[in-house]
């Protein structure tokens, strides 16, 4: 065998510079791709906590209310879990005419709750106020 023919058998079983230079690169892609996956997956998961801690917050001080129509403060505010929050009960308008035999009166409940990091979730209802003259 001469040794042109050991030279050119031996280059056939391996990869050229370009070769290598390519297939990293498309592994440098790839990972690249699944890097960022995997960031917004997190954002994701830390968004998600944020809302349902906001959402228990939120649960924790409408059940602190008190119940059975009893007379609640126009005003009110706190501090729960590092989660500073603030109520507000004003009469509801727009509700269209009384019920004149009715025992409660409608008020419109705003409460706004804001997350150690600073998201804010707000919320709007209705509860019935006793009338207390009956």
């Amino acid at each position: 065998m001469s040794r042109r023919m050991a030279c050119e058998e031996s280059g056939e079983g391996g990869f050229t510079m370009i070769e290598a230079v390519v297939a990293l690169a498309l592994v440098t892609v790839a990972l690249a791709a699944i890097g960022s996956l995997v960031a917004a997956n997190v954002r994701g998961a830390r968004n998600l906590e944020q809302h349902v801690a906001l959402m228990r917050t939120a649960q924790l001080i409408v059940a602190g209310l008190p119940r059975g129509g009893e007379p609640v403060p126009g005003s009110l505010a706190g501090e729960v879990s590092g989660h500073r929050w603030q109520m507000r009960i004003s009469p509801f308008v727009g509700g269209g005419p009384l019920v004149g035999e009715s025992r409660f009166i409608p008020q419109r409940v705003e409460l706004r709750v804001r997350s150690p990091s600073g998201a804010i979730a707000s919320f709007e209802t209705v509860r019935l106020q006793s009338r207390g003259d009956r």
